[in-house]
């Protein structure tokens, strides 16, 4: 397939009378309706399901290898080749699927809130409730923006049509499938709305780097005073809700760039896990799902239409998605300066990894490198309860590009900005899971308003024996035993045990990496 053929097609699919351009969030949420792809809750969020598929498929992600990827992709189990041969058969086969269709969707918008470094992109939706999606989670354009907007990526998801692998070269009847050349992703097979979001940003992850731009897997703040903070972490280790703090102002809450002028969100929205959702506990995200929004496997009660956000029956990985504007404190445009400080978020399953402490210049390169966490359940296929995992920047699964790449970068401004680092554990406490308790929100969040306050910048810390890091002996609002892991276990010898044999974790894990300076390696747990 040629250039001219697949812009024929996709011209031929954008002309047709049934293709809906740009609909309204309104228009959106009456098609939603119509259609029976959905309903609302009672607060005027659409609410839909995306069947057996309710997280992210990772076994099915391609990248076509061609001319432009093939150099420079780190290819491997993340990020799987394709032949150029079978991404062409399946576009082919999707456009025609569209064709078909009483309506298909249209949004045409941006990633990258500052204009320099903006990708005009255009995602085409099967489904209303996707494109309602799209355009809530990315940048909306102004009129005069629409009317100027010539797209150079664009994303195809075509749910209900399913591949053949015996035929098509796929894993499954799913695939996700991003060509470079053709500046194209192809979805099919999942009605999981995420894989659209995190299509774009492994685009991103692939483009900024080459204009010198480091991408993140994060959220960002920033407070009265201009201080910025960013929240590095994977699904449900807590970067949507600490970054929704209601004394300081929110940039975004999951994918942002750092350029020699400061942060810039990518997105224009936010994707937030609402599983066990509160008023109390957070009252942003609680108060922001609301008519235009859209929730996605959240179970309703039948009469009121109040979702029951501890219902777990459909999936463990409900989500709550919004438009920035939801929010009442936000930056708008989602901009700002250097980061002050930087958080690692993990969700510590074995229970043994300080709820906070303080890294070295060395040490935030080794745990970013790292990307330890535990894979908690419903954020992909097949999980369902956590599971020890190393995703190296914190967002493996996203990174078309070596992750020395994006570490070496990030090493660079940590440098030049003189950014404080620290770890932050926000799984367990007094026992790995099923036998400690998660550490309480409450203690997470007075332990990162010290961080960003300045308050941990120069006190008296304890040096944890065998993973090396320093753990402040005080911290307001925290009980002290809880900051030294191994106090909080009844059972001395089962810690030492454990926390012995997740140090020998990160050892093997990180093996991989053997191009860093000794310091970094020489920076990581002792495990003997």
């Amino acid at each position: 397939m040629n250039t001219v053929m697949k812009t024929s097609l996709l011209e031929e699919l954008l002309s047709q009378q049934t293709t809906k351009k740009n609909l309204s969030v309104a228009r959106l949420v009456e098609k939603v309706l119509s259609r029976n792809e959905g309903v609302l809750s009672n607060t005027g969020a659409v609410l839909a399901t995306t069947g057996k598929y309710t997280g992210r498929s990772p076994e099915d992600k391609f990248i076509v290898k061609d001319s432009i990827s093939e150099s420079k992709v780190d290819w491997g189990t993340v990020n799987q080749p394709i032949e150029e041969k079978v991404f062409e058969s399946l576009y082919t086969k999707v456009m025609e699927h569209l064709k078909q269709k009483d309506e298909v969707f249209v949004f045409n918008g941006f990633a990258g809130a500052d204009h320099n470094y903006q990708l005009p992109i255009q995602v085409i939706n099967e489904f209303a409730w996707h494109n309602l999606f799209a355009k809530q989670l990315f940048i909306r354009p102004t009129e005069e923006q629409l009317a100027n907007h010539q797209a150079e990526f664009t994303v195809i998801s075509a749910p209900t049509f399913k591949a053949d692998p015996s035929i098509d070269g796929t894993n499954s009847e799913a695939f996700i499938i991003v060509s470079f050349k053709h500046k194209v992703i192809l979805i099919g097979g999942t009605e999981y709305a995420g894989e659209i979001k995190k299509s774009i940003f492994s685009i991103m992850n692939f483009l900024l780097p080459e204009q010198n731009i480091l991408s993140m897997h994060c959220s960002a703040n920033v407070g009265n005073e201009g201080d910025v903070a960013l929240f590095f972490g994977l699904s449900g280790t807590g970067k949507t809700t600490l970054s929704a703090d209601p004394y300081r102002k929110l940039i975004g809450d999951d994918e942002h760039a750092w350029s020699s002028s400061g942060v810039f969100n990518i997105e224009g929205g936010c994707y937030a896990k609402c599983i066990n959702l509160s008023e109390e506990k957070e009252p942003q995200i609680y108060n922001a799902i609301k008519f235009g929004s859209v929730l996605e496997n959240v179970v309703l009660d039948e009469e009121t239409r109040i979702p029951n956000f501890d219902n777990t029956s459909l999936t463990e990985n409900t989500r709550a998605a919004y438009p920035l504007e939801h929010i009442d404190n936000i930056v708008n445009p989602s901009i700002a300066g250097h980061p002050n400080t930087i958080v690692f978020l993990t969700a510590d399953a074995s229970g043994t990894l300080p709820p906070i402490s303080k890294l070295t210049k060395e040490q935030a390169m080794y745990h970013f490198l790292s990307g330890y966490t535990s894979k908690l359940a419903g954020t992909e296929r097949g999980v369902t309860e956590p599971q020890a995992t190393f995703s190296a920047c914190f967002g493996a699964p996203f990174l078309p590009l070596s992750p020395a790449t994006y570490a070496t970068m990030l090493g660079e401004k940590i440098d030049l900005y003189n950014t404080n680092v620290f770890l932050i554990n926000t799984g367990w406490t007094g026992g790995s899971y099923g036998v400690g308790n998660r550490i309480r929100l409450s203690y997470t969040r007075a332990m990162v308003h010290a961080a960003l306050e300045g308050e941990l910048n120069n006190v008296e810390t304890i040096k944890d024996e065998i993973f090396g890091l320093e753990i402040p002996a005080h911290v307001a609002g925290v009980p002290d035993e809880l900051l030294i892991p191994r106090n909080t276990w009844e059972d001395k010898e089962a810690y030492d045990e454990t926390a012995r044999n997740l140090a020998k974790k990160f050892h093997d894990n990180f093996k991989k990496f053997t191009h860093v300076s000794p310091e970094i390696a020489a920076a990581g747990p002792n495990f003997k």
